[in-house]
């Protein structure tokens, strides 16, 4: 028989395992980054999405859209601001965000309904799902960016149930109902604990977490929150790794099971990840927790 044929046969069996482990079971997709750049690896990563819905997974989408604002930013005459890595938001720039954020929304959920997926484009501010309070960076008001302090998963609930897919865009609302733009991670790590996710996954610009970032061989397949602890004390890790790891920390350590890094530029990265044995990227776990990957 056809050794290609058969390949493909082994790969199914491989995902077999998985399938039957995480059905039923909630995701929660961070999507961002050059991934949402690239029309073919936005096909791509909108068709994982639609897999893992068609075999028994629960997904939700939180998506990004920083590199879109920026440019309508910059189209209407101001030029981006950012401190620590958050954007500076001003009236005109919330504005500008939300806008941009809804409309981009609505794309990625016409896309997974050219799939044959009911998607439901839902707001930070809808349902009264995310609540936040003005983000301090460093002493300094940088606007309206907000700080995630409470999340109402009853919506997602209901939509899950309904057998809809959520997409989310990461807007939130204060105690005077004022919008507020927050950082996607942020808000993907916040709907994660709150709807007890079993798998948090970020699709990031790189290969996952290296124990030496200068060393591309160094990447790491799986570790527990303690040898993150570690390796975070280590001081190896910096730039926009640090928030993002600070935030699988605390996921993990809020229940969500496992957290998976991977790189949203490699087409089906997250089929790959969650359904072979070696995975393509990070997955950060409980201590204790049971280890999936052999390490070969």
């Amino acid at each position: 028989m056809d050794e290609h044929i058969m390949l493909k046969a082994q790969t199914l069996i491989e995902a077999l395992p998985y399938i039957q482990k995480f059905n039923r079971k909630i995701i929660v997709i961070k999507y961002g980054g050059s991934a949402m750049a690239d029309e073919n690896l936005k096909k791509s990563v909108i068709e994982d999405v639609v897999l893992l819905k068609l075999v028994g997974f629960k997904p939700i989408i939180v998506h990004g859209g920083g590199k879109d604002i920026s440019k309508w930013v910059k189209k209407s005459g101001m030029e981006p601001r950012f401190v620590n890595g958050l954007r500076v938001t001003d009236e005109a720039t919330m504005e500008i965000a939300e806008m941009v954020l809804n409309r981009v929304n609505k794309s990625l959920v016409g896309h997974v309904q050219e799939l044959g997926v009911l998607g439901v484009g839902v707001s930070g501010r809808d349902g009264g799902l995310l609540h936040v309070h003005r983000k301090i960076v460093g002493g300094e008001d940088i606007g309206y960016v907000g700080e995630v302090d409470r999340v109402n998963p009853k919506l997602l609930y209901d939509l899950l149930e309904k057998d809809f897919l959520p997409v989310i865009c990461p807007i939130g609302y204060d105690d005077n109902f004022m919008p507020y733009n927050i950082n996607a991670d942020d808000a993907a790590c916040a709907i994660a604990k709150a709807v007890n996710a079993e798998k948090l996954a970020f699709l990031t610009d790189v290969e996952g977490v290296y124990a030496d970032p200068k060393n591309p061989s160094t990447l790491i397949s799986e570790m527990n929150t303690m040898e993150l602890a570690k390796l975070l004390e280590g001081g190896t890790v910096g730039g926009g790794m640090l928030p993002k790891l600070a935030n699988c920390m605390e996921a993990v350590n809020s229940g969500v099971n496992r957290v998976h890094i991977m790189d949203g530029r490699l087409a089906h990265c997250l089929l790959l990840e969650i359904f072979t044995n070696k995975g393509v990227g990070t997955a950060i776990i409980r201590d204790g927790a049971e280890r999936f990957y052999d390490g070969e």
